[in-house]
């Protein structure tokens, strides 16, 4: 749990960055005229909004289960990315109102040299800090690290686009070139938002474990149901936030006693971790000869009367 609380340090690193990376583009926007850099400039100032969301969130996701929150608080980092995805889809509608005007109303850009060289600097800033934050969600399992590192690496590529843009526009003189370029930044940022919100609704609505994680799950049972001759079914999973939970019920020869059921649990349980960690198993033992343990597959179970 400390290491879980020791996360925010990489969020407060992405608001430093965003705070730098804003006044960077922003100079580079006054400098050129360009509506293309500023539309870069708008989704900096977005990143810096995320930043600060997902540094609450980790403060939140860092505290310790209580009395009402006896799973831990770990939901509150998919907050964090849904909102993020939102304040994606905002920047994005603001900067295609900025393109359409500019189209509407062309003007010549300035100075285009050095606010390309401003951006390309703000651009490799941004990336280096994605790396950092992406290398950290996976090593700590922290989906608003890596929304963050995924939001910030379409800020790079982004900028990469604004500014082949603009040196388009210095060598064809097409001026209208600028504000399509901003629109179609605009469009790329749409995917990126919505793909952070459905993201994000799947983990609160407790999607299962990935496929190769859930294959990871059944290659333990798998081994067990070979080895001591048992059955296992009911298999559920979710996730939230860093942690995984899953419950199975176990069938067992029915002249097994309590101990040898706690032992075999123990194993699998110890296994599971061994594979795939963190995890929270609920396993559930049941006698293999005893029909009304294949009732309870259903995740609701209805007695009839």
């Amino acid at each position: 749990m400390e290491t879980r609380r020791g996360l925010t340090q990489f969020a407060w690193l992405s608001i430093g960055t965003a705070v730098l990376t804003i006044g960077l583009k922003f100079t580079s926007y006054l400098l050129t005229g360009s509506v293309g850099l500023l539309s870069d400039a708008l989704e900096s100032g977005v990143n810096l909004v995320a930043a600060i969301i997902a540094l609450i969130a980790l403060t939140v996701a860092g505290r310790p289960p209580d009395d009402e929150h006896t799973y831990g608080h770990d939901k509150a980092e998919y907050f964090s990315s849904g909102v993020e995805g939102v304040l994606i889809v905002i920047a994005a509608v603001t900067i295609a109102a900025s393109a359409m005007q500019r189209l509407v109303h062309l003007q010549p850009l300035e100075q285009v040299g050095i606010g390309v060289v401003v951006s390309v600097i703000a651009a490799i800033l941004n990336g280096v800090v994605a790396q950092i934050l992406l290398r950290a969600g996976r090593k700590y399992n922290s989906v608003t690290l890596i929304a963050d590192s995924k939001h910030l690496m379409t800020d790079v590529w982004t900028s990469g686009g604004v500014v082949i843009g603009v040196a388009a526009v210095v060598v064809t003189g097409w001026q209208w070139l600028d504000p399509v370029i901003a629109m179609l930044v605009a469009l790329q940022i749409v995917f990126s938002g919505v793909r952070l919100v459905r993201e994000s609704i799947g983990g609160l609505m407790d999607t299962a474990l990935p496929a190769e994680e859930l294959a990871q799950i059944t290659a333990v049972l798998d081994k067990y149901n070979q080895q001591e001759h048992i059955e296992y079914h009911a298999l559920r999973t979710r996730r939230a936030g860093a942690q995984r939970f899953a419950s199975v019920h176990i069938q067992v020869p029915g002249e097994w006693t309590i101990q040898q059921g706690h032992n075999l649990v123990e194993v699998i349980e110890r296994d599971m971790r061994q594979t795939l960690t963190p995890i929270s198993m609920i396993i559930h033992i049941e006698p293999i000869e005893d029909p009304s343990s294949w009732e309870d597959i259903p995740l609701v179970r209805v007695d009839e009367s």
